[in-house]
């Protein structure tokens, strides 16, 4: 095929369940034992594996011949540097398009669902097939483009870290987080098992995860029954929603201040009170952290940059 454009195209993509065992345990045959010696059925992890496979040499047949394509594992984004002008896609499950987004600034992604049958896909709209329409048109304009607010985490040592879908800010086990929380005007010490903040693309993540489990206690003890997120919370909104998670009231700490808006211009202000094991995270990349131990003071609020994610 005769190349379209000169433009650069980024495909990122992700190793597969089948990857990470055989990485795990040196070959397929040794990967199959241990899934199966587990009751599990290892001609799934296969299958999908191959599906995965199919659809990314779909999308290399059609994108080798539109522009010079440069291919990216998910591991090596981080430390990639993205071309102004590189048009990007994504291939994998919605999380990995989050973690493209964060280190992008004015490029457009396209996210391809590998595998409809399996993947819900709300970031990924597309299927490889679409790629020989969809790139011409993001190309020339032609495309709608969402942008994507996302959240900034900024330490009072200067270190930054950015959210597509939420952020953590906690205790690195399962021990409870001790730290003062400001917001609006308003201060407390607390201990809990963390604190979310979440932007309008993560609403279906994490927080619908905490909001469904206040519901459900909410509505056991006859309560009002009414505890939903924001219908307005979009993936544009310019604001987030910080919640709290199993906040312990005691003689020393509070729960008042558990769920609410963080503004652009009111952030939300967390001290650190944990010697040690604290840890600030954002879309699960858990071991992309920052430290959050004592001394230690972190501003969320709405980032300066937002994502464009094509639809």
């Amino acid at each position: 095929m005769k190349r379209s454009t000169d433009r650069k195209i980024i495909l990122v993509t992700q190793k597969t369940r089948l990857d990470m065992l055989i990485r795990r345990h040196n070959t397929p045959g040794q990967a199959q034992f241990y899934v199966e010696h587990h009751g599990g059925d290892f001609a799934d992890y296969l299958n999908e594996d191959k599906t995965y496979r199919g659809a990314v040499a779909e999308a290399i047949g059609f994108l080798e011949g539109y522009g010079r394509l440069q291919i990216i594992d998910r591991e090596y984004v981080p430390s990639f540097l993205f071309g102004e002008r590189d048009l990007v896609v994504v291939i994998g499950r919605d999380g990995l398009v989050a973690n493209t987004l964060k280190y992008l600034t004015t490029q457009k992604l396209i996210g391809v669902n590998p595998d409809p049958k399996r993947w819900d896909g709300v970031l990924l709209p597309f299927e490889a097939a679409d790629l020989r329409l969809i790139v011409p048109e993001t190309d020339d304009g032609r495309r709608a483009v969402r942008s994507i607010t996302m959240a900034q985490a900024t330490m009072n040592d200067g270190q930054t870290l950015i959210g597509v879908n939420d952020i953590f800010i906690g205790q690195r086990t399962h021990a409870s987080a001790r730290y003062s929380l400001s917001v609006d005007g308003r201060s407390e010490r607390q201990s809990s098992s963390g604190i979310i903040v979440s932007t309008g693309l993560g609403s279906t993540g994490w927080l619908k995860s905490i909001i469904a489990g206040a519901a459900g206690i909410d509505r056991f003890y006859g309560l009002s029954g009414k505890l939903t997120p924001d219908r307005n919370f979009t993936w544009e909104s310019d604001y987030l929603y910080y919640t709290v998670r199993e906040p312990y009231p005691s003689k020393s700490t509070e729960a008042s201040l558990v769920f609410g808006k963080v503004l652009r211009d009111a952030p939300l202000t967390v001290t650190s009170q944990m010697p040690e094991n604290g840890v600030i995270f954002s879309d699960g990349m858990e071991h992309d952290c920052l430290e959050f131990n004592s001394g230690s003071s972190v501003a969320v609020t709405v980032c300066g940059k937002s994502g464009n994610l094509v639809v």
